[in-house]
């Protein structure tokens, strides 16, 4: 079935996406500079709270205003992807993550800090779930596993982030450092801002020929189960970007490089899985994936936190960054497949109160048992993560199946379009080309 059949060339191109390795690109670029922002101010955490004077329980409501903010952004965020399309929202959370970062900076005292820091949460968790739901859409079109890496391009970000913030965090300003990290994060929107906005919010894999017509079903409990995984785990990743460096510097004695690297290794060691998720989902399954990953993770952080050598508790950190590098894209996919941009934003809304309320929760145990103590709770949830695996539906968590010879799908070539209906001709791989054939023209 070809184009030509289905719809006129005059109609798709006045809406037709950018090809879709361009768009992969420009949205890989969007998660980069997300962990490149996030790297970027986990790295100058101890500084900032030096310079306001925060103890461990006023650092931990400072980032609590982070989560906060983030939280409030998610679902609105949900909402206008599905309403706007994602690559516009992503577009402008790209910019807004950008300019919010250079807020913390500023800051100099707890109370200003907690405003600053309400921002930078509300852009960057609008930012998260932007990027989030265009990628499960780049995945749809794509045919096969993707989010996995392009959530390594942030740990990629995060890495750059980390180290440069450690490499001039003895000469440089926190101030004049953020406002560094705003200027190449705009500078990469400036780039990829028109391809995501160009991106179509329709071309996905859509409902089998049967399920045409129909209203879609939201499985609200299995949305909020995959969020829960995704959480469980994000603790840990939120866990180790805000305290990490502190638990080097004043348990371990480490010098500020050094403190730094142990979130550089943890975002190297994530990223490197990542890079490997797609081929580990094939060969393994999601199921397997995502429970051996957890436990990976909790013996990572026992290791770390119970060592008293620096190089031990380094090698623990990277470690926790293998184990947790594909359980939450994982999760966000699949919540993604279930339930479009608003399945997004559910589970993530889920997720990110891992990744966003586990730092004031740290905080919290950290002032009343010590900061081994309460980072060792990143095993206990990464355990937790994979005993809900466990209680997750079998069919939704398993190899990804392709379309065989001789299935009928239906395919939303354009936004505003009619869907078509299309008969993949010769399995996986002519799915693949069929589907990006009507989806690029």
């Amino acid at each position: 079935m070809s184009l030509p059949a289905v719809v006129s060339r005059s109609a798709l191109s006045r809406s037709a996406p950018p090809p879709l390795s361009r768009l992969r690109t420009a949205v890989a670029v969007l998660f980069a500079l997300d962990g490149f922002v996030f790297g970027s101010w986990a790295a100058r955490v101890p500084d900032v709270s030096a310079a306001t004077g925060a103890s461990s329980t006023t650092l931990g409501f400072a980032l609590l205003c982070l989560s906060l903010g983030a939280l409030a952004c998610m679902q609105l965020t949900g909402a206008l992807c599905a309403r706007l399309g994602a690559g516009l929202v992503s577009a402008l959370a790209g910019v807004g993550v950008s300019l919010a970062a250079v807020l913390p900076g500023l800051s100099g005292s707890v109370p200003s800090l907690c405003a600053a820091l309400l921002v930078f949460g509300a852009a960057t968790g609008m930012a998260n779930v932007a990027a989030n739901s265009l990628g499960v859409q780049v995945e749809a079109r794509a045919g096969r596993p993707v989010l996995s890496g392009l959530h390594a391009a942030f740990s990629g970000g995060g890495l750059l982030g980390a180290l440069a913030g450690g490499l001039v965090s003895a000469s440089l300003a926190v101030a004049a450092h953020l406002v560094a990290v705003a200027v190449v994060g705009l500078a990469a929107m400036a780039w990829a801002a028109p391809v995501l906005v160009a991106a179509e919010r329709a071309p996905a894999r859509a409902r089998r020929v049967r399920g045409a017509g129909r209203a879609e079903h939201r499985p609200t409990a299995a949305l909020v189960l995959l969020g829960a995984v995704a959480g469980a785990t994000a603790y840990g990743e939120g866990a180790l970007s805000d305290w990490g460096a502190l638990h080097l510097r004043e348990n371990l004695h480490a010098v500020p490089a050094l403190a730094a690297a142990g979130y550089a290794g943890f975002s190297c060691a994530m990223a490197a899985g990542r890079l490997a998720g797609g081929q580990l989902v094939l060969a393994l399954g999601e199921r397997r994936l995502l429970v051996g990953g957890a436990l990976l993770a909790a013996a990572g952080s026992l290791t770390a936190v119970t060592t008293s050598s620096l190089p031990v508790a380094l090698a623990g950190y990277a470690v926790v960054g293998l184990g947790l590098a594909n359980v939450f894209p994982l999760a966000i996919a699949r919540a993604g497949a279930l339930g479009g941009p608003s399945g997004v934003a559910l589970a993530t809304t889920v997720g990110y109160t891992g990744l966003l309320g586990g730092p004031p929760v740290i905080g919290f145990l950290a002032e009343h048992a010590g900061l081994p103590t309460a980072l060792g709770t990143v095993a206990l949830l990464a355990g937790a993560a994979a005993v809900l695996v466990l209680g997750l539906d079998g069919d939704r968590i398993r190899r990804p199946v392709l379309p065989r010879a001789g299935d009928s799908w239906v395919v939303p070539v354009a936004a505003g379009l009619r869907p078509v209906a299309v008969r993949v001709r010769g399995g996986a791989g002519s799915y693949v080309r069929d589907l990006q054939q009507l989806s690029v023209g």
